[in-house]
């Protein structure tokens, strides 16, 4: 008995001096860039909320992998800055995670934020960027990870899903969750492929992440053996 909760305390130990901690920005705001691409309803949740001085962040710029898409958009009416790296303009992928990487970095954020971006991120910039990387996802992982989580989780036939915002690491919605919220899966989601499910998830998802990246930005976290911890 003394032995085992002797290995608990030595655990915990190891766990707290491997931890790694993320400071807020003094003074702020907190520096964002979003990469999206596609229509940016993420992004505007984000723009709206960083409209607010209290809130702590300020976005500084915006990144795509395409042209000509709505997330762009509203970054340019909202004065945001914006570039764009389609990855058929480089040599291969490593190229252009290396671009990504670079153009990221200029901008000195203290977090970014993949909102509706549908690339996979390379080594370079999961390593450049490491614990500051934020995604949502639209299922309750570890369930469902990948491109197709709200089909996936009804062609399982689960009765609740949702959404989960976490930490991006060399995986595929893999990194350490930091919130989760819930959405019932009614019947007539089957009829519709989803849709209607999608959608009442993409509100919750609006909700978290503005909640999420608001406290990242204000409190800072520290991540400690796959738990990511937020100053109250």
């Amino acid at each position: 008995m003394y032995q085992r909760a002797h290995r608990r305390t030595e655990n915990r130990a190891v766990a707290a001096a491997t931890a790694q901690v993320f400071p807020p920005r003094t003074p702020g705001p907190a520096r964002l860039v979003v990469l999206v691409s596609g229509s940016g309803t993420n992004l505007q949740a984000l723009i709206d909320a960083a409209a607010d001085p209290a809130y702590g962040a300020a976005i500084v710029a915006v990144g795509a992998d395409r042209d000509g898409i709505a997330g762009l958009k509203r970054a340019e009416s909202a004065g945001v800055e914006t570039f764009v790296h389609r990855i058929a303009d480089f040599a291969d992928r490593a190229a252009w995670d290396r671009a990504l990487t670079a153009s990221v970095a200029a901008h000195e954020p203290d977090l970014v934020v993949t909102a509706g971006f549908m690339k996979i991120l390379g080594p370079a910039f999961v390593e450049a960027f490491a614990g500051r990387i934020v995604n949502t996802h639209p299922a309750l992982l570890p369930a469902f990870p990948g491109a197709h989580g709200v089909a996936d989780a009804l062609a399982y036939g689960v009765r609740v899903t949702g959404c989960t915002v976490h930490l991006v690491d060399a995986g595929v919605d893999t990194g350490p969750i930091i919130a989760q919220g819930v959405v019932e899966v009614e019947d007539a989601d089957h009829a519709d492929g989803g849709e209607a499910l999608h959608n009442r998830i993409k509100t919750v998802e609006h909700r978290l992440l503005v909640d999420v990246v608001g406290r990242l930005a204000r409190e800072g976290h520290r991540i400690e053996d796959r738990k990511v911890w937020i100053p109250a």
